[in-house]
């Protein structure tokens, strides 16, 4: 498993429409391993990839890291259930970004109130950068995959 993103894979991500996300949007790039992934912040929602809900705990720890960037401390994934018992993850930088979060949302809730996965203290990396990809990165990266 890579020290800084979180992933045995270095080419896993984007997973949804990864050419269109390469050339389109702002990627972290692992300074360790080179994976890029998506860090871009959606203007009509107001928030970046790594707010939205996952279906797995394994696609959440793929954008873990963006998280940990992006506010600079150690983040959490924590398990939400919705009223009809559908079972999604979440990244939220404290237990009280969650409780914040579930007074919004009366349907649903996190049995635990607990992360179930989150990285030890927050680290910086030397070679990590925030940018978008050069065509010639991109066509390097998608041969890559």
């Amino acid at each position: 498993m890579c020290e800084e993103c979180y992933s045995d894979k270095n080419r896993i991500t984007p997973l949804l429409n990864p050419l269109e996300c390469l050339e389109n949007h702002t990627q972290y790039i692992c300074g360790t391993c080179g994976r890029c992934i998506c860090i871009e912040h959606d203007e009509k929602r107001g928030l970046q990839r790594w707010n939205f809900p996952f279906k797995s705990l394994e696609i959440a720890k793929l954008y873990l890291r963006t998280a940990d960037y992006t506010s600079k401390k150690s983040c959490g994934i924590y398990e939400i259930e919705s009223e009809k018992g559908r079972l999604s993850y979440k990244i939220f930088s404290d237990d009280e970004e969650l409780s914040v979060f579930l007074k919004k949302n009366h349907g649903k809730r996190c049995r635990q109130m607990k992360s179930v996965f989150r990285v030890e203290g927050y680290k910086e990396y030397p070679n990590t950068q925030v940018r978008k990809l050069t065509n010639e990165e991109i066509k390097r990266y998608m041969a890559e995959r």
